[in-house]
């Protein structure tokens, strides 16, 4: 029986966000780890690694594949009401102990994800866009585990995408580099960020770099990506007053239009101390960020317990032009030129021509793929 290793070693091909070394050794871009890789040796995320002096990157397979309503990612503020096909692959940069995907981002690093081999599906670009379109979906977006470290085979999904007519979008933990944010910028429209903390030390646990993170954010803006960001808030970890003031002030300062989405904790992975976090406790955090003056403050994942904090209001005349229920959009009042109805003012965001054909009172949940 093949390992792991062996299966997704053949699943990869020579990369191209890499500088060679005069000894052999690879100096990798894909993520803000910006890992040497010696001769036969492995990245930080375990599925990027030099053989005979070439990057080798993950290629030609997912390891998850679901076509979710957008409004799951979160993206509160692209298309609403649209199916995302959503696709990962194996390996993370980080090690987070909450991780709600750890069967796939922690493979190759944790035995107890040796089993996400089973997962692993040959797919081509051209089939990715023909499931996209079977299950309606207007976005193709990768996540689950961390997209910046399997940028390659994403890249190639989306331009076939793109000539399809699909938008695409990243779901990411924000550790990127100038080089992969270049080499993206001419196929995304979207990149949400996980902001999982503004304690650097905390960071560190998780395998990150408070600094990465919020540089990737600017980055990501100054290239003129839409973007949204979520800060899951654990109880313990991240849930005091200051350090929500910290990371709300942070994204006023980029802008005040960047949609905030504080989401709740539940225990999971090898975090299992901290209680669940409660609605109350999002609600304060949405507070918050609402005080710190950023205009789309959104508190999730505990639909019908956090009051109108699941809905969109026009940030001049307060006028509710989404409302939302969960995942579902309920109502939907936004012109096509992106504009209240009311007082006219401009709703940041990418949104629908045609204001018509935005999906009402959906399932709420993802379609089959296979």
């Amino acid at each position: 029986m093949s390992s792991m290793s062996d299966v997704l070693d053949r699943l990869t091909v020579e990369g191209e966000l890499y500088d060679t070394l005069a000894d052999g050794s690879v100096r990798c871009h894909a993520c803000g780890h910006r890992c040497l890789i010696r001769e036969g040796k492995r990245g930080i995320c375990q599925v990027r690694f030099n053989e005979g002096g070439k990057l080798r990157a993950p290629w030609g397979y997912v390891a998850a594949l679901q076509s979710d309503p957008i409004e799951k990612k979160p993206f509160f503020h692209v298309m609403p009401g649209t199916n995302a096909l959503t696709f990962g692959m194996l390996g993370c940069d980080y090690h987070c102990p909450y991780c709600q995907n750890f069967l796939t981002s922690q493979a190759m690093r944790d035995p107890v994800s040796d089993v996400a081999v089973n997962l692993v599906r040959q797919v081509t670009p051209g089939q990715m866009v023909a499931t996209a379109k079977r299950t309606h979906a207007d976005v193709v977006v990768s996540s689950y585990n961390e997209p910046l470290i399997t940028s390659e085979w994403a890249v190639e999904i989306f331009k076939k995408a793109k000539e399809a007519g699909l938008m695409c979008a990243y779901v990411s933990n924000g550790n990127n580099t100038p080089e992969v944010m270049e080499y993206l910028r001419p196929y995304l429209s979207a990149y949400k960020v996980d902001l999982k903390c503004m304690n650097d030390k905390n960071y560190r646990k998780l395998g990150g770099t408070l600094q990465h993170t919020l540089d990737g954010i600017k980055r990501a803006r100054e290239l003129g990506l839409w973007v949204e960001v979520v800060t899951l808030v654990v109880p313990g970890f991240n849930d005091s007053n200051e350090e929500l003031w910290e990371a709300a002030r942070f994204l006023a300062g980029e802008s005040i239009d960047i949609p905030w989405h504080v989401t709740a904790f539940h225990k999971d992975y090898k975090m299992t101390d901290p209680d669940n976090t409660d609605a109350a406790t999002l609600m304060r955090a949405a507070e918050i960020g609402r005080e710190a003056g950023l205009r789309y403050v959104y508190a999730g994942n505990l639909p019908g317990r956090v009051e109108e904090y699941e809905d969109t209001f026009c940030p001049q005349c307060s006028y509710r032009v989404v409302r939302r229920s969960g995942y579902i959009i309920r109502e939907y009042k936004i012109t096509g030129e992106g504009r209240c109805p009311k007082c006219k003012s401009q709703i940041a965001g990418l949104w629908p021509k045609d204001p018509s054909k935005v999906a009402l009172n959906g399932m709420g949940m993802p379609l089959p793929v296979y």
